[in-house]
């Protein structure tokens, strides 16, 4: 599933391409069709994002949320003669301006919603590292009166948005914390850290479009778990010998979700 750095980088992408001007919008699958005809030549105003939620907003007030979920995901195209490309598979919506337009498939949400729907599924998340006004106060809270472990919390969207899997066993990692401790017994000092380095690595996510979360002076040695992704610490490297210590890092099944981590460095 995309982490946070994924939606507002599409946020900003989507601003860029259509903010401003009158755009098409059509859903090819048929799936959002009365909707796309509500909002088919109107403004498209701005794109704003919170957690991995994504909202556009059009003229008069419409506005269209989108979860990706796991399979979800844009595709961009240009406009070489003027004219968009034939849609391949089940584009869910399809938005065409000026400069160009993007294609929607297989996302968890694709919605017309209004203002007080927004407010209801912001109030059902925690703060967002990638927001200036986000108040980690609430997140601190929620772990610190928590017997769940705080590998657990750092995914639950409740507690903090936009923080997935990757994210998590990283800032871990460079923390030195053991992800099965319970979230009370988190200190103040240790949150503060786990906030902070989220704050400083997540727009690196935005800005490269890849999440870069090892240290310079670690940065060698074993490849990455795939070609295309830089090195982690710890995600996806069962078995492999830790980047710090050498001992091999585990992995279990932790709310139906994998966990990775090193026994020696967050102990």
């Amino acid at each position: 599933m995309p982490e946070g750095h994924t939606l507002h980088r599409l946020a900003l992408a989507h601003d860029a391409l259509f903010a401003g001007e009158g755009v098409r919008v059509s859903s090819p699958q048929g799936r959002f069709a009365p909707e796309a005809k509500r909002l088919d030549g109107r403004v498209f105003e701005r794109a704003d994002s919170w957690g991995k939620h994504l909202w556009h907003r059009y003229s008069g007030g419409a506005i269209v949320h989108v979860h990706l979920g796991l399979y979800g995901a844009f595709t961009d195209f240009d406009l070489p003669d003027g004219a968009p490309p034939a849609p391949v598979g089940q584009v869910r919506m399809r938005i065409v301006g000026p400069r160009g337009g993007t294609d929607l498939r297989g996302p968890t949400a694709c919605e017309l919603v209004t203002e007080e729907q927004v407010d209801g599924v912001l109030a059902r998340l925690g703060p967002d590292p990638l927001r200036p006004d986000s108040d980690p106060e609430d997140a601190r809270r929620r772990i610190e009166r928590s017997r769940r472990p705080i590998g657990a919390l750092l995914m639950d969207q409740k507690v903090m948005a936009g923080v997935g899997n990757v994210y998590r066993a990283e800032v871990l990692f460079r923390a030195g914390i053991d992800p099965h401790r319970e979230g009370r017994e988190i200190s103040r000092a240790e949150f503060d850290e786990i906030w902070a380095d989220l704050v400083a690595l997540m727009p690196i996510g935005v800005a490269r479009g890849r999440m870069h979360v090892v240290r310079p002076e670690h940065d060698h040695g074993a490849p990455s778990y795939a070609e295309d992704r830089p090195r982690t610490y710890v995600y996806r490297r069962t078995g492999d010998p830790c980047r710090v210590c050498g001992t091999p890092v585990r992995t279990e099944v932790m709310e139906a979700r994998n966990l990775y981590w090193c026994p020696t460095c967050q102990s």
